[in-house]
């Protein structure tokens, strides 16, 4: 709507001293003659806007102008303090309450307390959650490295990293940083990181790459999977990996296909089926998963 770009326009003017109008065509996806006639509403509407040419022209808000009232409407406040509120569910202090109450504090907006979504981003391992959270906090504020001992299929080792983001994805928290041992950026489940400590060194921050959290990227599809389900699983399937990933044949069954990084996550996520899931491919793995379920037969072959 043009109504939200030049709200948009006006708080990046108010944000930054100055911008060009070809930029400001690029971030809202209009040509650079929309840009020039929203500039002209603005300057319409009071906004003593100048433009200036030349090399290091732009549009800019004339010096010593400011605008008393807030850009921002009572349901946009109300989004910032529903993710605030998430925040804290995790945090382990009252950081983002006060956050919110000095960003309520003289708003001439009434907001309700209550809002109509709630986040809750906390764990069943809340009481060791929070206090990792907070000590990752204070390591990347001041750069310092972090040691801890970590849990992977692949083993227990000690980990020394420079931590840059803690990242909430795939409902669980992560910390990315630089490995010093694979000298190269990783992505770390505080879950599975356990003796976490702030080391003495610190550390010149990298200029690190933009975090790229796609699941291809993140869980690279190494083992294409065909497999089908029993009826009753669907609602599993939809929740876990989406309408999609499968479709029903004629007979009701569900015909599942889906990528998945290795053979270990692949065999623990099947055998949560029990006998309601046969994969068909790939078809080397099959034999795999028969010696598995052998293997797993003969436990309890006796009672105890």
């Amino acid at each position: 709507m043009k109504i939200d770009r030049l709200i948009g326009i006006l708080s990046i003017l108010l944000q930054q001293e100055k911008v060009t109008a070809p930029m400001l065509a690029e971030k809202f996806e209009v040509s650079r003659r929309t840009i020039n006639r929203d500039i002209e509403v603005l300057c319409q509407a009071g906004i003593p806007l100048v433009t200036t040419q030349g090399r290091d022209g732009g549009i800019a808000i004339i010096d010593g102008y400011k605008v008393d009232r807030t850009l921002i409407t009572s349901s946009e406040m109300q989004s910032i303090l529903t993710g605030l509120r998430s925040l804290d569910s995790v945090s382990g202090t009252n950081r983002y309450q006060q956050l919110m109450d000095k960003l309520t504090a003289r708003q001439e907006l009434i907001l309700d307390s209550a809002s109509h979504i709630a986040i809750d981003l906390s764990s069943h391992y809340k009481e060791m959650l929070a206090p990792k959270i907070e000590l990752i906090r204070t390591a990347i504020d001041q750069s310092r490295r972090l040691s801890f001992d970590y849990y992977s299929p692949k083993g227990e080792s000690r980990r020394v990293v420079e931590p840059y983001m803690l990242i909430f994805q795939w409902s669980s928290w992560y910390l990315w940083g630089y490995s010093m041992e694979r000298e190269d950026y990783r992505l770390f489940k505080l879950h599975r990181m356990l003796n976490l400590e702030e080391t003495e060194e610190r550390f010149t921050p990298r200029t690190y790459p933009a975090y790229d959290g796609s699941r291809e990227r993140v869980f690279p599809p190494r083992l294409e999977v065909t497999a089908v389900f029993q009826p009753e699983m669907k609602w599993r399937l939809i929740e876990e990996y989406g309408v999609e990933s499968f479709e029903e044949l004629d007979d009701g069954t569900l015909l599942f296909r889906f990528g998945f990084t290795d053979k270990e996550h692949l065999f623990g996520w099947l055998l949560s089926f029990g006998s309601s899931v046969e994969l068909l491919e790939p078809k080397e793995l099959r034999k795999d998963i028969r010696v598995l379920a052998e293997e797993i037969s003969k436990k309890y072959k006796h009672d105890i």
